[in-house]
């Protein structure tokens, strides 16, 4: 019997429009969504089917999962009704005897301390102790509401379907032909440019692993391709899948090497990065700030190694020198008021923000 190559895409941005394109040039046939008619055109170009709608058209994503054997969400980890849209109708499926492959895209944002940047933590995670995992990262934590309960509708439907969690460190890179930024360092090199330095919480200290959005949308493909052979038994074994370049930075290390590339560009007077105040982290990430931008976030994505997949490209600060801040430079100069969209969850994160 041959295997139904098709695959309902939600989220086309950074990530899903790159895993879009692997998808298609795979010999997939790929349904995705877009919010305005301008994207859709673009999708299409890549040779995807195209629905107008949002994350909040809760009826539209459950009825466009139950008609697909495969689900990618790569759209936001933030967002639990359009998870809760994508179980639903994935127990639609279940109750007609179809399996279901859902990948969803959640991040080691949840990974996070309260150490603003004041010192490294030894604390690194590994995708092959779930246990670990679930016993250490608090339900408070960002993205753990959506991860709980996908994790709880894992153990509900067993077996009749297959679903697993990515969870990508910093993503870093460009688009291959829609040319999407990333999130953090880009936020933090507007912020330089907008205020007249590199922005630095605390010491500097903390650490996050990182990857190219190129390497991570190839693991995307790696995983799904191991989900369509393994037996729906090995894949409820465990539900995450961590993806990392190898390398880690500190936070301080990141804001000097944008402060020394806008300084180099004659952008900035100086490149020595600055603690912001905190009436300025409204031109970073609000109240998640010292979290998003300032946190430890460790993890090894030793699964995917054992599958044979490695990262290929540039690292974190080439990448950022060669490609991120020459885009960033030849934007057309609109105010900036800081990332506009929601790049953290949880209350744990806040708990200390006033200490």
């Amino acid at each position: 019997m041959a295997t139904d190559k098709r695959v309902f895409l939600i989220g086309p941005g950074l990530i899903g429009a790159d895993l879009l394109e692997l998808l298609i040039e795979d010999g997939y046939d790929v349904t995705t969504m877009a919010r305005r008619e301008s994207h859709a055109a673009q999708l299409r170009e890549f040779g995807a089917q195209v629905i107008i709608g949002t994350l909040d058209d809760k009826d539209l994503i459950t009825q466009y999962t139950a008609d697909f054997p495969i689900v990618t969400h790569a759209a936001t980890a933030d967002h639990l009704p359009s998870v809760e849209a994508v179980l639903d109708g994935i127990r639609q499926r279940a109750d007609k005897g179809l399996s279901t492959t859902f990948i969803h895209t959640s991040g080691t944002s949840e990974l996070v301390d309260n150490s603003k940047g004041m010192y490294a933590s030894r604390k690194i995670y590994t995708d092959l102790n779930p246990a670990d995992i679930d016993a250490s990262v608090p339900e408070s934590a960002p993205h753990r509401e959506i991860d709980l309960a996908i994790v709880r509708a894992r153990k509900e439907l067993g077996e009749k379907a297959k679903i697993v969690i990515v969870l990508p460190p910093l993503v870093y890179g460009i688009g291959r032909r829609i040319q999407r930024l990333t999130i953090q360092l880009p936020t933090m090199t507007r912020f330089a440019l907008k205020h007249g330095y590199a922005p630095v919480i605390g010491k500097g200290l903390s650490i996050r692993c990182n990857i190219h959005v190129q390497d991570l949308v190839r693991a995307y493909m790696v995983i799904l391709h191991w989900m369509e052979t393994a037996g729906a038994s090995e894949v409820l074994s465990n539900p995450y899948f961590f993806c990392d370049s190898g390398q880690e930075m500190t936070w301080g290390e990141a804001a000097f090497e944008i402060g020394k590339a806008l300084h180099a560009a004659g952008k900035i007077e100086s490149p020595r990065p600055r603690n912001p105040p905190k009436e300025l982290y409204g031109d970073l990430f609000g109240p998640y700030t010292p979290t998003t931008v300032g946190a430890n976030s460790r993890s090894r994505g030793e699964r995917l190694r054992k599958m044979g997949w490695s990262p290929t490209e540039k690292g974190v600060f080439e990448s950022l020198k060669e490609d991120e801040i020459p885009l960033i430079l030849r934007e057309d100069g609109a105010e900036f008021h800081g990332y506009a969209g929601v790049a953290s969850s949880g209350t744990h994160v806040l708990e200390s923000l006033d200490d």
